[in-house]
């Protein structure tokens, strides 16, 4: 009998792997909290036939096949445990494969959810048997609430995902809080930027920062869990390089791959002394909004942000503000 785990991300596919759970582990590393999200068209081919071509034959032992999808191997696969993280990413993650497998009976009728309610890849391996959280059998409840998510996502407004937050979604013990979390993301009603734009913009105030230590992670005083890694980079280019700067310092970039690729660039920029021009200083204070002097054109979910549509959150009293 094969079991098949499916995870949120590389890093938690190895920790995984490692402490033996599952014959076979595979990681969904898409991105749906950057970048316009992908049409229905390239969603299928995501989880189609060969989508797993790029994954190491061995580690699907039996069941290497070229032009191999993931769809295939649930088919094949007696039971299949979804390991998720509770960042954003991975719910949007859990989300999207629940809506797209919820008319295959023959694969919900082998999904048990094992809902993290830490980092996976932040556990040692050798504890992760130990720490493992309890396993729900996957009901039809939980397939509604995730194709309400999926879909309240890719609408062309906020609208619909803020109307979650009034929704019965608690069968996904983590969804709520990344309907809060994301929501946050949308610009303020002061500043015009997001909670992770903001928080970087405090800790360039505390002083003595360089960028990488605006960058979230574990035990990082960036605790906002939207963006990751790169996202984060750009973020911070887009405070550096506007018409109207809100943060000063940076000695390198763009983030690019090829500035990681040069390890003079790559260290310039990370002992770059941060500090904030005096938008940032009123940015941060309240009294000046950055997308005033700023070009905004970013995705969030299915709505693209632009300055003559910026919706906006406000977190404080909980309410969604119209362009």
């Amino acid at each position: 009998m094969t079991r098949l785990v499916l995870t949120s991300s590389d890093s938690a596919s190895g920790g995984l792997l490692r402490a033996g759970i599952g014959d076979i582990v595979i990681p969904l590393g898409f991105r749906f909290v950057w970048d316009a999200l992908p049409s229905d068209a390239k969603l299928e081919q995501m989880l189609g036939p060969g989508s797993l071509d790029h994954f190491p034959p061995d580690r699907l032992g039996e069941f290497h096949l070229r032009g191999m999808g993931l769809l295939d191997l649930c088919e094949r696969c007696q039971e299949i445990d979804l390991w998720f993280d509770p960042t954003p990413n991975a719910q949007l993650l859990l989300v999207q494969l629940l809506d797209c497998i919820s008319s295959r009976e023959s694969i919900v009728s082998k999904l048990t959810l094992f809902q993290a309610d830490a980092v996976i890849a932040d556990q040692p391996p050798e504890a992760i048997s130990k720490w493992k959280p309890s396993g729900v059998k996957v009901r039809n409840e939980h397939l509604q609430a995730a194709s309400m998510a999926w879909q309240a996502y890719r609408q062309p407004t906020p609208q619909y995902w803020a109307a979650l937050l009034d929704r019965d979604i608690n069968v996904l013990p983590q969804l709520r809080q990344t309907v809060i979390e994301l929501l946050e993301e949308l610009p303020m009603p002061a500043s015009g930027l997001g909670a992770t734009e903001m928080r970087m913009l405090e800790l360039v105030a505390a002083g003595n920062a360089t960028p990488f230590d605006l960058f979230p992670g574990h035990q990082k005083r960036n605790m906002r869990r939207v963006f990751g890694y790169w996202e984060v980079g750009l973020l911070l280019d887009g405070l550096v390089r506007g018409l109207s700067p809100a943060v000063a310092g940076l000695q390198e970039g763009p983030f690019s791959d090829e500035m990681h690729d040069d390890r003079s660039r790559h260290r310039r920029y990370e002992e770059s002394k941060l500090s904030l021009t005096p938008l940032g200083q009123a940015v941060l204070a309240g009294t000046d909004d950055f997308s005033r002097h700023n070009p905004i054109h970013r995705w969030w979910g299915g709505t693209e942000l632009t300055n003559d549509d910026l919706w906006r959150w406000d977190a404080v009293n909980r309410k969604l503000i119209a362009p």
